[in-house]
């Protein structure tokens, strides 16, 4: 696994230098079946095998499963063409260097969220979620037809990848608390993981907002090193068995209203596949776009019946007054993400052109009738 600190290094010395695989990974025995494994580009027999790293668990339902999808329907669309060899979190890299390892062609692809990466650039974020948001379909629509992909091709060339739309978890639950929220004043001093600008919101209400990967929340929470933790929602949060170590579970998301997730392919390697190649990739990462989605929608009603009647789950909302001053927070934090560089501004602008267009849309079409079919 390469060190973050080494991941560093490599970036700051040598990110205009084509960097051999070889020499990213740590020496020894182990050094030489990675580096043989990953040899890029590696076609043998008509062959070109790839690499993808991603920052979730290995198999975990929904997230980890991704990426494995789409690498076994890239290799079928292309007869068997290319093979992709997925890394998960911490196999190849840490998971929140996944983009790191695609820039400088130690992964040829990752797969991941995009506000995990917000570091490198905070506009990162409008391509997973910000706080009272974008929904899946709004987000959709902003992407493929409002001009929100135009503005992630050039902020993630300059990092050498372009990123797709992959997967998306739908609308994602306020978190498990291991005691009641009923006023603004219960989330001051809280220990909460929670990632991207939904973490920022909790810190100007005065929460200890931290940011990390998956694997580690139950831990975090059983030890108590978090007092609180947002993951994605019934499914996967059943599977990390939160309701064991949290009491109370909340709902909605103000952070995450739905959640994109992307599949980013370093430049390189992307402009040396052939027009048929690219379009496969695309055409994959697009299925499981929708096909996720429909996933999570599924899992997740089936997994909250299991939390409630199995587990004893304690289901609360957030207050009115929580999730206005939530609300409040966010704008403030948007408007100072819009102030950071030039590219961050543009997308913050395009963004909420968009939301301002699309909400208003959604208020009298999906919500109308939810509202209509709930009296």
């Amino acid at each position: 696994m390469v060190s973050g600190l080494a991941m560093k290094k490599k970036i700051k010395n040598k990110r205009n230098i084509k960097i051999s695989r070889r020499n990213a990974l740590i020496g020894g025995a182990s050094s030489i079946l990675l580096s043989s494994a990953i040899a890029k580009p590696a076609i043998s027999k008509g062959i070109r095998r790839l690499t993808m790293t991603h920052t979730w668990p290995k198999n975990f339902p929904g997230l980890g499963t991704s990426p494995e999808r789409i690498a076994k329907h890239i290799n079928q669309a292309t007869d068997g063409e290319i093979e992709i060899k997925v890394f998960a979190a911490g196999e190849l890299v840490p998971a929140f260097e996944a983009l790191d390892a695609a820039s400088i062609g130690v992964a040829d692809m990752y797969n991941g969220a995009e506000y995990y990466f917000q570091g490198k650039n905070i506009g990162f974020n409008f391509f997973t979620s910000v706080p009272f948001g974008m929904t899946a379909n709004e987000l959709n629509a902003w992407i493929d037809h409002g001009g929100g992909k135009e503005l992630w091709n050039k902020l993630s060339a300059q990092f050498n990848v372009i990123s797709f739309q992959s997967a998306n978890t739908g609308v994602q639950m306020g978190g498990w608390f291991n005691k009641e929220i009923t006023n603004i004043d219960d989330l001051k001093g809280l220990k909460i993981r929670m990632p991207g600008l939904g973490g920022e919101v909790l810190r100007r209400v005065g929460s200890a907002a931290v940011a990390i990967p998956g694997g580690e929340i139950y831990p975090a929470l059983q030890s108590g090193a978090i007092d609180a933790t947002e993951w994605v929602g019934p499914w996967n949060d059943l599977a990390f068995a939160f309701y064991q170590v949290a009491k109370f579970y909340y709902w909605p998301g103000f952070h995450e209203p739905g959640a994109g997730l992307a599949t980013g392919v370093n430049l390189d390697t992307w402009n040396s596949l052939t027009n048929t190649q690219r379009e496969i990739f695309k055409n994959v990462f697009s299925h499981e776009n929708t096909y996720t989605l429909a996933e999570f929608n599924h899992h997740n009603s089936i997994a909250l019946n299991t939390l409630i009647n199995k587990h004893g789950v304690q289901m609360r909302s957030f207050s009115k007054e929580i999730m206005n001053e939530l609300k409040l927070k966010s704008s403030e934090v948007l408007e100072d993400v819009a102030t950071k560089d030039p590219i961050s501004n543009e997308i913050y602008l395009s963004f909420m052109d968009n939301l301002k267009r699309l909400r208003n849309w959604s208020k009298h079409s999906e919500l109308a009738y939810m509202a209509s079919r709930e009296d």
